[in-house]
């Protein structure tokens, strides 16, 4: 079996491991591994996909993953990289959103033999525990010092962790155990913030196991954009998973907007391509600049993951129609997905003049002629200098829609009223 470190450290992908040469040993032989995802909203985003391809670049090397859903730890609240305590949603919204990041991490993770992989919801077992079987056969494994050296904790002391967060690195560490008892599951995976929780459960399986227990964990970089904010978010909010939630053309225009270095970067923890296929990729895109080859690369790549290559294709093809203008070329759900936060109902029949001001476009009949005689209005992708030009049912795709571009930016998708 391949050891994968090499390549992951290769990709940027380890940040800490609990020992380096304990962790290589274990992955010379196949191994249960482990990573908890915190089920607090109805879906996932882009910045979770970090771990989940962690877990799918795991088990394509030959080891058994288990992906854990937090529906027990979910109803506590991590308090790592938290300023305050969160609000604690009621048992329904959480089992639903644990219902929903399970059928999400099926999508990406080999389920057909068990030995490959598994997804399970520590709720199974921590809402059988009593309070005193809590104490007894776990807290009394954690001093109190430990937990207040612990960064997650340390670093709410100041503005206040209630013992209910407090408990959280217990429950996590509980998960370890079982999993170590019940599927042989030798290592935890975690972000980099998770560093406090996955130690402590290496400690309490040693505890109860026995010092000598060969367990291990690691972590993987929080990955920052190069203005230092936290991967994954837009200026709108987290990108999801879900494409209810964020359509697969908007993940693939933030690849495609990412700076050169930035690209660069996430191919390497993206990607499934080889590192020498990455490195071919980024010595074309510096030596073509302007042509964007990484972003356009890492964004195809990226949806093709999420949500197909079907998808990816389509969305390559719209953001080609806003550098070609083609719009007639596009699908009714194209043009909704490209357009459709700048649409407005308007009649038919209307002037264009009357038309941009009515879109607000312009801000009068006077602008409104500027901008047709200045060559600066298109109409479904084509150029319209025509002051006579009436917007009516011929111009209409799909009997509904007319797409009008002010300048090299400015869009707005008209539809019209019946």
């Amino acid at each position: 079996m391949q050891n994968i470190i090499d390549e992951l450290k290769a990709r940027g992908l380890i940040k800490d491991f609990s020992n380096e040469e304990e962790v290589r040993e274990l992955l010379n032989t196949k191994q249960t591994i482990y990573c908890g995802f915190d089920p607090s909203a109805a879906s996932m985003h882009v910045g979770n996909f970090v771990m989940i391809s962690m877990l799918m670049r795991l088990q394509r090397a030959g080891h058994k993953i288990v992906a854990l859903v937090g529906g027990a730890t979910g109803m506590i609240g991590d308090p790592s990289g938290k300023s305050k305590e969160r609000n604690l949603q009621s048992k329904e919204a959480l089992a639903s959103n644990t219902l929903k990041i399970k059928n999400q991490l099926e999508r990406f993770i080999d389920l057909s033999n068990p030995e490959k992989g598994i997804i399970v919801n520590n709720y199974d077992w921590i809402s059988k525990l009593s309070v005193l079987d809590y104490l007894r056969d776990y807290g009394k494994y954690f001093p109190v010092n430990y937990m207040l050296n612990k960064d997650i904790v340390s670093s709410r002391l100041q503005s206040g962790v209630s013992y209910t967060e407090f408990s959280y690195m217990i429950l996590q560490s509980i998960d370890f155990l079982t999993l170590y008892k019940n599927e042989g599951c030798r290592i935890q995976i975690g972000g980099g913030d998770q560093w406090g929780n996955l130690t402590s459960g290496l400690e309490l399986i040693r505890k109860v196991e026995g010092i000598e227990t060969k367990v291990g964990c690691f972590t993987v970089p929080l990955l920052l954009d190069q203005n230092g904010k936290k991967f994954g978010k837009s200026e709108e909010g987290a990108l999801y998973l879900d494409a209810k939630l964020v359509s697969p053309y908007k993940i693939y225009q933030y690849f495609i907007n990412t700076t050169d270095d930035d690209a660069a970067r996430y191919l390497k923890v993206f990607s499934f391509k080889s590192l020498a296929e990455i490195e071919q990729i980024t010595k074309d895109h510096y030596a073509n600049l302007g042509m964007r080859i990484a972003q356009k690369a890492l964004a195809y790549e990226i949806v093709s993951l999420i949500h197909g290559e079907e998808k990816a294709a389509e969305c390559k093809k719209m953001s080609e129609v806003l550098f070609s203008n083609d719009i007639k070329s596009l699908s009714k759900e194209a043009i909704e997905e490209l357009f459709g936060s700048f649409k407005v109902n308007e009649p038919s029949g209307l002037l264009l003049e009357d038309m941009l001001i009515a879109i607000k476009a312009a801000s009068s009949k006077r602008e409104a002629r500027e901008f047709i005689n200045g060559n600066s209005i298109a109409i479904n992708g084509e150029k319209c200098t025509d002051l006579t030009k009436v917007i009516g049912k011929d111009d209409a795709l799909f009997d509904q829609y007319v797409v009008i571009k002010r300048g090299k930016k400015n869009y707005y998708l008209v539809e019209l009223d019946k």
